[in-house]
């Protein structure tokens, strides 16, 4: 089962890789390293001028809200899977969450930044669909604004959304340069 989850958890953040400010959404079979987190992987996304999905990004800040205390995540069944990425952070991952449905408002995976004095900041969510279960991207939020990256290697498809810190790299880019 520890294998199992291992392996989940890679497949998930294999395919990802201080400022304090908040993102603001405007108004309207894998080998891992002794460490536990898996082999690089770097991807990046092309930007799009499509707007914002604005009403569901907000629907997604008001669910996860309650995961800025890192405890309350825990309690609802995400994992902390020992996965810590440059310019990612922690992922917590809630695995009756990975299957090929997208829900704004429930994604399959936190991420959390450590601030000094060990005090965990969740700066964005992360959804997940396995390859396996759609050929094409899902369809997440509305419109064109979200990119989500066919990892073909740990065949996943994923999407981050900075909700909790702004990513000058933009809403959906993968990596955000204000977490270390």
């Amino acid at each position: 089962m520890h294998n199992r989850f291992l392996l989940i958890a890679a497949l998930v953040l294999a395919a990802c890789r201080g400022a304090n400010s908040v993102a603001s959404i405007p108004e309207a079979p894998v080998a891992l390293p002794a460490t536990g987190a898996p082999a690089s992987h770097d991807h990046t996304v092309a930007a799009n001028s499509e707007p914002l999905p604005v009403a569901e990004l907000a629907l997604t800040r008001r669910a996860t809200a309650r995961y800025q205390v890192f405890e309350n995540a825990l309690t609802d069944g995400y994992v902390d899977i020992n996965v810590v990425l440059p310019n990612m952070g922690r992922h917590l991952l809630k695995q009756a969450l990975l299957d090929a449905t997208f829900d704004a408002e429930h994604p399959e995976l936190l991420v959390y930044t450590e601030e000094p004095g060990g005090h965990r900041s969740l700066v964005a969510v992360e959804y997940a669909v396995p390859l396996s279960l759609t050929p094409t991207a899902p369809e997440g939020f509305t419109g064109g604004a979200d990119v989500w990256f066919a990892d073909q290697t740990f065949q996943l498809w994923t999407l981050h959304a900075w909700v909790w810190r702004e990513n000058a790299a933009g809403m959906f880019n993968p990596t955000n340069t204000k977490v270390p």
